[in-house]
């Protein structure tokens, strides 16, 4: 089919952006990126260690037209000349979800074009599809601030869950253990140099579920038990170290749990799809990401990650999802609402919840 060419707009946390992206269906090479803008509000919420969601919400408000437009002048491109408007509906912070939202709305609306409400997972889940081949089906690790999965991907709208966090996200546990290193915000990059200058066998620390069955993931344990240890580092060496052991740590929890997820992968699908994707925040940090491509080549899987601009919340990832369900005819109401919980696998979540279900449904 001809190639589509989709607006995406992505304001799910802290960073409001635009991208507009061409697509040709059937998987045949990476997408065309014609312009991706994002606008950092890091400056606003460090202040405060971390993102208050009313001034983000305030943030995008304030931004959100200018970016779009920045985003389409990059690209060269009118409104007209486009096939239509994808933007995330969630999930994330609600308030920041509602503007990108309605701005996608608002533009699909007056141009006559198709909406698509976009899973931000699913953004995460296709941004290796933005700079390489990786065809359907594939084995998705999906670890940022705010998520840990391990997913059977078999297409767009099919993820299959097989493993998730039972408390806290890998992000999360960088960052949160940065500061009580003293590091600024954002912790996770600043941790990852810190380890850098950082050698083994100075402090231990657990590694929760290993070896036990399923591939969920558990992180609290290891940040409360980091925190302690930073009370007690005087000299920036036992700081590096302790870095080093904290990023050795997640790194072993991350590899042995996708280890058997492969492992069962392989039992279902046999040779078919053996690709390991990595996505997410924590892709960006090239220890773990190394780790990660050693695992997957020690178990027969070829090792796929986004480019670093598309590893942290980005509007291209959302452009590119939301082309391959305008392209499967997946389009959406003026009606489409902003979600703050929305698993990827509903019926995983459903059935096998890891956190109880409030008035707002089952967590990712």
């Amino acid at each position: 089919m001809p190639s589509l060419t989709v607006l995406g707009v992505e304001t799910s946390c802290d960073e409001t952006a635009a991208a507009v992206v061409r697509w040709t269906d059937g998987g045949q090479g990476p997408a065309d990126v014609l312009s991706s803008v994002v606008a950092s509000q890091v400056a606003a919420h460090r202040p405060y260690g971390g993102v208050v969601p009313e001034v983000a919400a305030r943030a995008h408000v304030e931004i959100i037209d200018t970016i779009i437009a920045q985003a389409m002048d990059e690209a060269g491109l009118g409104f007209g000349q486009l096939d239509g408007v994808a933007a995330t509906a969630g999930p994330g912070l609600v308030g920041g979800v509602m503007v990108g939202l309605s701005a996608g709305k608002a533009i699909a609306m007056a141009q006559g074009l198709p909406l698509m409400a976009v899973n931000h997972l699913e953004g995460h889940a296709v941004s290796a599809r933005l700079a390489a081949r990786a065809p359907y089906p594939f084995l998705l690790l999906l670890v940022s601030g705010g998520h840990c999965q391990l997913l059977a991907v078999e297409g767009i709208g099919r993820s299959r869950r097989l493993g998730t966090t039972i408390d806290d996200a890998a992000g999360e546990a960088f960052d949160k253990i940065a500061a009580s290193l003293g590091l600024p915000y954002p912790g996770g990059p600043a941790l990852e140099a810190l380890a850098k200058g950082g050698q083994a066998g100075r402090f231990t620390l657990p590694r929760m579920l290993l070896g036990r069955a399923g591939c969920d993931f558990s992180f609290s344990g290891l940040k409360t038990a980091a925190a302690r240890l930073a009370e007690t580092v005087v000299s920036e060496a036992e700081r590096a170290d302790l870095a080093f052991a904290v990023q050795d740590a997640i790194a072993d929890q991350l590899c042995e749990r996708s280890a058997r997820a492969m492992a069962g992968y392989v039992r279902e699908h046999g040779a078919e799809g053996r690709l390991f994707v990595v996505a997410g925040g924590v892709a960006a940090n090239m220890a773990v990401r190394a780790r990660l491509q050693a695992t997957a080549t020690s178990h027969g899987f070829a090792f796929a990650a986004p480019p670093l601009a598309y590893c942290t919340d980005n509007a291209a990832m959302i452009a590119l999802a939301g082309a391959e369900r305008l392209a499967l005819g997946l389009t959406d109401g003026w009606d489409a609402a902003a979600r703050p919980r929305w698993p990827l696998d509903a019926e995983a979540a459903r059935l096998q919840p890891t956190h109880v279900a409030g008035r707002k449904g089952a967590k990712a």
